[in-house]
């Protein structure tokens, strides 16, 4: 009976209420990123935590990227179904109590709670279309999640600046509304997964590795500390800096020994002997440090340089948004037509450098429908190739390990999001610096209004002299310019990690290439195996 369930053929009509729900669940995910830090002064205001302001982010990055590995291993042994509920229910917890924050302490452990669900949402998400949808067919629906991904970045703005700015809604603070809106979203993906998704249930020996998963967790932590604090809190050479980068390096090597001892890892090494695995991490590694120069560094040139409002530099992100959905969809028809994805990753990173060398080339002048273009290029590069690492990962690993492979290349793209945030506000800081210095010799007594520009831009600049204010702007427009070129290198070696991906011939069922794991057993009900 179960056997019966494990090869059935979702219908198209069918899938889609599922891909609806998911969309829906993955729009949660996304979406918080944004719409919480456009509103994060304002929260932090009323909370009076303007000295924990940036725990609330990075309270939810921590545990949403430990969550994202767990949670897809967990998915391998216990089913998906019933975790992927639990998740959602996670968030919508941490979300209700997030708006029920008095304190600021409170809210930075709530959006912790909150991570844990998101991290657990993203991860188990692109499993379960792995799942019902064979990899050859896969394509026809990548699209729309590379469209929800795009239009959180735009809504998220919006949403964030307008509940921001809202005094009071029904009776309570504007902001909180940022989180209880995610109530009525989850509680309808909710509805829909009970009702209509239906997956096989596993019977395995299992045996979690919790060694493991603190290992990894103290290793993910470190890690994500040093792209938090250093440059910012700490200089990179300091010694809680160092420090960090060593405890990182230090549990990495622990985790990886253990999973080469742990009977149930929570990674298995063997994954890595699978060169198409190793090429789509690393290119989900890459792709996430070069997509962060774009997607957080062109709204704050907006807002910095052309004085723009979080709202409208969202809106402004709208060709960005274009590009990415439209190539997203393109290319995942073309690949559910043909079987041939190998070519998007190529070409997609050749036309993402395109749009990061267009981006270098920023000045104070720079018309917006130029702007517009070049994101419409930006957005196309990256949409051509976003979904094709999971699809690749999916269509070469033993169904065992659907969970652990897509969250693995999930969580390597969660980090190289992370290090790109790192790496080019460093540099953006750095070149900044540089530039004052060499722009502004002559501004005597202008240093505490250059300074304070770094945090308010051009409205810090309200009362400088014209010609202070001229140089500061110049003097941002040189520092984007540099940080965009310093991406392309990053765009370059993702474009050389692609022409290293193998292409084999796509799958027409959704079962994976080997089933190693056992179903539930004959004794079972047809409803059990199919309720999992």
């Amino acid at each position: 009976m179960a056997a019966r369930h494990e090869n059935r053929q979702y219908s198209h009509s069918e899938i889609m209420v599922v891909i609806g729900a998911l969309m829906l669940a993955m729009l949660l995910a996304a979406l918080d990123q944004t719409i919480v830090s456009t509103a994060l002064p304002k929260i932090a205001s009323d909370l009076h935590g303007l000295n924990k302001l940036s725990w609330v982010a990075t309270s939810y990055l921590i545990t949403s990227a430990i969550a994202t590995p767990i949670f897809g291993k967990l998915g391998d042994l216990y089913g998906r179904k019933k975790l992927f509920q639990m998740t959602i229910v996670i968030f919508l917890l941490g979300s209700a109590l997030c708006g029920l924050s008095r304190n600021i302490s409170q809210l930075v452990f709530f959006r912790g709670l909150q991570g844990i669900g998101g991290g657990g949402l993203m991860s188990l998400i692109l499993a379960i279309v792995g799942d019902i949808i064979p990899p050859r067919q896969r394509g026809r629906y990548q699209g729309y999640f590379g469209a929800t991904f795009g239009i959180s970045s735009v809504i998220g703005p919006l949403l964030g600046g307008f509940f921001a700015g809202a005094h009071t809604i029904l009776g309570v603070s504007g902001w909180r509304w940022i989180f209880y809106i995610n109530l009525p979203i989850g509680i309808i993906a909710l509805s829909a997964i009970a009702a209509r998704l239906h997956l096989p249930v596993r019977r395995t020996e299992h045996k979690i590795d919790y060694l493991g998963a603190t290992l990894l967790t103290v290793s993910v932590v470190s890690l994500l500390l040093v792209t938090v604090w250093a440059g910012v809190t700490y200089t990179w050479g300091s010694n809680q800096i160092v420090g960090l980068i060593a405890s990182a390096i230090l549990f990495a090597g622990l985790f990886i020994y253990r999973e080469t001892k742990a009977t149930e890892p929570l990674i298995p090494m063997g994954l890595f002997r699978n060169d198409i695995f190793n090429v789509s991490v690393l290119l989900s590694l890459l792709a996430g440090i070069t997509m962060f120069a774009s997607i957080l560094y062109i709204p704050e040139y907006q807002q910095v340089v052309r004085g723009y409002s979080p709202t409208k530099s969202g809106l402004l992100m709208i060709p960005l948004v274009l590009g990415l959905m439209s190539a997203s969809i393109i290319s995942g028809r073309t690949i559910s037509k043909t079987g041939k994805y190998k070519i998007f990753p190529i070409m997609g990173t050749l036309i993402m450098t395109l749009g990061l060398w267009l981006f270098s080339h920023v000045s104070l002048t720079s018309s917006q429908w130029m702007l517009s273009l070049w994101m419409l290029v930006l957005g196309a590069g990256i949409g051509s190739f976003m979904q094709v690492p999971t699809l690749a990962i999916q269509n070469t690993v033993d169904r065992k390990n659907m969970g652990t492979a897509t969250s693995s290349a999930t969580f390597f793209r969660s980090m190289g999001s992370a290090l790109g945030g790192a790496i080019f506000g460093t540099i953006l800081i750095s070149r900044l610096t540089h530039h004052l210095e060499s722009i502004l010799p002559a501004a005597k007594g202008a240093g505490h209004i250059v300074s304070s520009s770094l945090e308010g831009g051009t409205s810090a600049l309200a009362g400088a002299p014209a010609y202070v204010r001229n140089d500061v702007m110049l003097s941002f427009v040189s520092a984007f310019h540099d940080m965009f070129l310093l991406a392309i290198p990053f765009s370059i070696a993702a474009f050389l990690t692609a022409l290293f991906l193998r292409e084999t011939p796509l799958r027409s069922s959704a079962r994976g290439v080997a089933e190693g794991a056992a179903l539930e057993s004959e004794h079972h009900t047809p409803h059990q195996a199919g309720a999992a």
